[in-house]
């Protein structure tokens, strides 16, 4: 398995005009406990599922393993997920050596707006963007599985 590091920000700021790629993305859980997440996903137009471990204490790491499938597959796995779909549109934001993942979600969870950036390391040195707020990696309320059961407009 690989292993995933992450850090996860609010975005406070405007960055679309930096973005080199947006991609709309809508998925579901077929399991959201946190040992294991099971996600099926329809980015843009190809399919995917994934398999997600629990973090460890900071949050920032944990295994990932993820399978391009068929989209046609996706759609019937979304018709057995667990109730509530995540739906959003990722950009792209290059910003040094690294790439911003931005994420402006719809429906339930309009008006948050997370940025996800992935690390080779959990120490490894990165400039945070002006349009960047505060870090919440680690907080289990940011993460996809969570936003699916308690979403943001209801908090």
């Amino acid at each position: 398995m690989a292993k995933e590091i992450e850090k996860k920000f609010l975005v406070k700021g405007e960055f679309k005009h930096l973005a080199s790629k947006q991609t709309r993305i809508v998925q579901g859980y077929l399991s959201s406990v946190p040992e294991r997440t099971v996600r099926v996903r329809i980015k843009g137009d190809k399919g995917y599922i994934t398999i997600k471990g629990i973090g460890n204490a900071s949050g920032a790491s944990r295994y990932e393993w993820e399978k391009e499938i068929p989209t046609s597959e996706v759609e019937e796995l979304l018709k057995i997920c667990e109730p509530g779909v995540i739906d959003k549109t990722r950009y792209l934001v290059k910003v040094d050596n690294h790439t911003f993942e931005v994420d402006e979600f719809y429906a339930e969870n309009q008006g948050l707006v997370l940025a996800e950036l992935e690390l080779s390391s959990e120490d490894e040195s990165f400039n945070k963007p002006s349009w960047l707020g505060d870090e919440v990696t680690g907080d289990v309320k940011y993460y996809n599985a969570m936003l699916m059961k308690h979403p943001f407009t209801k908090w």
